[in-house]
């Protein structure tokens, strides 16, 4: 349920090879990935972390305090949908420099789709589980997490608006730099 230690250390570099400030992390868990973020984020970086679990919440806030990046953190503890469209009416199209997703898997194509609205060219979206443990490989598996998942490996692949590598570290990550 949470990254990797080498997914997290990749998550880090890449937000310092960004030099972002504005981030976003969508589906949280107990705040392991975007503990690693938080700590590369120069002081005025800000974080904004959606979760609808507040158990998990509760969890990854302790840590965020441990580790003295509280101040970076923005906790959005709602649906992760109506956060990010919140967010770009108040006016945030374009502002963040680097988005992770790891939630709800059916929903991959909807929060890719509002970050891309979020996210300012050159930005990089990071989404987590796209080698499903092989599932996605495998023509037998047809459940809706698979699918759901495979469909959306297909369309980001085809996506003219980024350009995309899969990192087969975790369970596989998709990074897509937005045209």
């Amino acid at each position: 349920m949470q990254v990797s230690p080498d997914q997290a250390q990749l998550l880090a570099m890449l937000v310092q090879i960004l030099g972002a400030q504005r981030c976003i992390e969508v589906g949280i868990y107990t705040g392991y990935s975007s503990l690693a973020v938080a700590l590369v984020l120069p002081e005025s970086g800000r974080l904004v972390a959606c979760e609808r679990d507040e158990r998990c919440l509760r969890i990854a806030e302790k840590y965020y305090e441990r580790a003295g990046v509280s101040h970076k953190v923005s906790v959005k503890h709602a649906l992760a949908v109506d956060s990010l469209e919140s967010m770009i009416k108040e006016g945030e199209a374009g502002s963040y420099d680097f988005a992770f997703v790891d939630a709800e898997k059916r929903l991959y194509h909807k929060y890719y789709e509002l970050l891309l609205e979020l996210v300012r060219p050159g930005g990089v979206i990071v989404i987590d589980n796209v080698l499903w443990h092989g599932k996605v490989a495998d023509p037998t598996v047809n459940d809706p997490k698979t699918i759901a998942i495979r469909d959306f490996n297909n369309f980001v692949y085809n996506d003219k608006r980024v350009t995309v590598s899969v990192v087969p570290i975790g369970d596989g990550m998709s990074v897509c730099r937005k045209l």
